[in-house]
Order: C-alpha cells, then structure tokens, then sequence
C-alpha cells in the first residue's frame, strides 16, 4: 500500500521577507495559483488518495492546513512538538502510518519543491513502489542530473552497480556528499556520477523503523511506544517524548549508514525553489520579462520581481529589480543583489 509523507514544517527563512516563521514558503502561492503544498499534494493524487497523505508540521501550521487542503482527515496531520530535523519527523510519521497501514511503503516528499513533468514523476514512484515490493529493505532515492554549478544543494555519488525496472536504472548509491563549494560541485558536474539529492525517498514503513532503530536508537525509544498505544493517548505521548528523539537529518543518521540504497537518475524539471534566483528562473513572465504576484504592475519596465501580499504596487520606468511587499513591509533593491537580501532583516 503506497502512502505518502509530505514534510512541511520547516519555517522558509530563505524567502525572507515573504516568507515568515509565522507563515513560510510551503503555504504561499510562489508559482502559479496553489500554494506549494497544495502543488505537492495534487502532484501525487493520482496514484495516491487523499487517505493515505499524510503531512507532519508544527502546531501553529495546523490551520494552514486545514484551511488548503479541507479534504485531508485529520488523522492524517502528523504534529511535531518541535522541529528536530528530519529523522525524528521520518520517524514519528513512519510510526503513525504504520498504525493505520501496517505493510505500507512510504513515499517522503519535501512540501515545497518544483516539478514540471508530473506524469514522469509518478511513472517514477510507480516503478519505485514496485521494486520496494521486490526489495522489502531496499531505500530509494530520487536524484536529478545537474543542470548547472550548484552549491545549495547536496549530492549523490552513485556506482556502477544498477537495474532497471520499467525502463528506469536503479543504481546503487556510493555516498551521499554535503552541499559542495564551487570547485567542488564543478568537479562532480565535470565527473559525470553525481546527482542533485532532492530529499524525496521511498522506503518500506517496516524498513526505516528498523533502520532508525539500528542508527537512531534514541529516537526508536523515544517513539517505538507510539505502535501500541490508544488513539486517544497518541498526541500525549509524542509531546513528552518528542525531545528525546536525536535532532539529526535522516542523511546523517540513516542513509550514510545503510547498504541497501538505490537512487534512480531523475529528469522531470525539479527544483527546491530554495531560493530568489529559484523563482527568477520559474515564475511567470510577462513580455517584458517581468514577475508580476498579487496586485501588482509593471510599467515600462523590464526584467523585474514584483510581489505584493495585501497591497497594490505599481513600478513605471524601471528595469533589474525586485519589489516585495508583505504585511506593509517593502523591501525594494537591484535584482542582481536579491540573493543578500537576508542581511536587510534587521534593518525594518
């Protein structure tokens, strides 16, 4: 029984101003009408009903939530006391779908990714889902060819050993490598076996539960009472033991460790929109080549980021920059400068 796990918790700091604590990125509508989540939900709806999403982020999200995707249970909203990283989050949602779908593989998705090609994607999963079936211990990883230089994301070093499945090469995975600098990451492009890590994995909920117990064994104590305990009681016991659990990323904990993992070599235009630039090179363009959001104009004017949450903002006869308006805060600088544009935070 395939399911999902959608991780939307983090806080998208580096949309800043737009994004905010009390509202980040997974929640906005960056590209196009839905919000990021709501683009990652829908992506996966065809192969994935809506009863076996599930979604794990903090409490203060939980109307966020609802409010977009009404027709989500509300079994299905997995709540963290605190964010801890990702392999508490892994473990904690493993731990409740398992409750509701005891043989289930387990599709781990970030919530606030890109993908242009969604058909090619879900052929992906499909494919995956039926090799997990084959390999009951096997982990999958998705990784994208690079397009450029990267430095903002991590990468998968993969071997020589693969299979297919559906047309698709599943190749063993030789190392998981930190985000590079730039000679680095031009070495790994130049090299030709390395692939962009974009955080999506499938696994067995059975697999990743004991693989976390053998590399995390705090986090399986802190949590292993979640398999047997009355529904009722279910929210208690993730709130006192929550903070027990060992704040690290599943790359650290589980993936460096384990043998058993596949990664299959991924082109269906993705990109973390972690990033300004990220929207600069995805957003729609008008014939001027300007990025309109929200009441918003630009007049005589080219090659411009415009965004306005609550207010109407109008640009004449200027061209290179970004003008970003969010709960009457505005922020206005030359585009080529956006990617600092974090260092202006305690300027307002």
């Amino acid at each position: 029984m395939l399911c999902a796990l959608i991780m939307a918790g983090g806080k998208g700091t580096r949309f800043w101003p737009l994004s905010t604590e009390e509202k980040p990125k997974q929640f906005l509508s960056l590209i196009g009408e839905e919000t990021m989540l709501q683009m990652t939900v829908n992506r996966i709806k065809p192969i994935i009903t809506i009863e076996r999403i599930f979604i794990c982020t903090g409490e203060k999200y939980v109307h966020f939530i609802k409010e977009q995707l009404p027709e989500l249970p509300e079994r299905n909203i997995i709540i963290e006391p605190e964010g801890r990283n990702t392999t508490p989050c892994i473990a904690l949602s493993a731990f409740i779908i398992k409750r509701y779908y005891k043989d289930a593989t387990m599709l781990v998705l970030p919530s606030d990714h890109l993908i242009e090609d969604e058909n090619e994607f879900r052929n992906i999963v499909f494919s995956a889902n039926k090799f997990i079936k084959n390999n009951d211990e096997a982990i999958i990883t998705l990784g994208m060819k690079p397009t450029r230089v990267e430095t903002g994301y991590g990468y998968i070093k993969y071997s020589n050993d693969k299979k297919m499945i559906n047309n698709y090469d599943f190749i063993k995975v030789e190392a998981f490598v930190e985000k590079p600098d730039k000679e680095k990451a031009e070495v790994y492009v130049k090299e030709g076996n390395y692939l962009w890590n974009g955080g999506m994995f499938l696994w067995s909920v059975e697999n990743i539960i004991n693989n976390i117990k053998i590399y995390s064994p705090n986090t399986y104590e802190a949590l292993h009472l979640l398999n047997s305990i009355d529904q009722n009681k279910l929210q208690e016991i993730i709130n006192n033991n929550y903070r027990y659990t060992e704040a690290i990323s599943i790359d650290y904990s589980v993936l460096e460790k384990s043998k058993d993992i596949y990664v299959i070599p991924s082109d269906f235009g993705w990109d973390d929109v972690g990033s300004w630039e990220a929207l600069d090179r995805y957003g729609e363009k008008d014939e001027a080549g300007n990025i309109l959001v929200g009441n918003t104009r630009a007049v005589k004017g080219e090659n411009n980021l415009i965004i306005s949450t609550n207010h109407s903002v109008v640009v004449e006869g200027l061209s290179d920059i970004y003008v970003i308006e969010n709960d009457g805060k505005i922020l206005i600088g030359s585009k080529s400068n956006i990617a600092n544009i974090k260092e202006l935070k305690n300027t307002i």
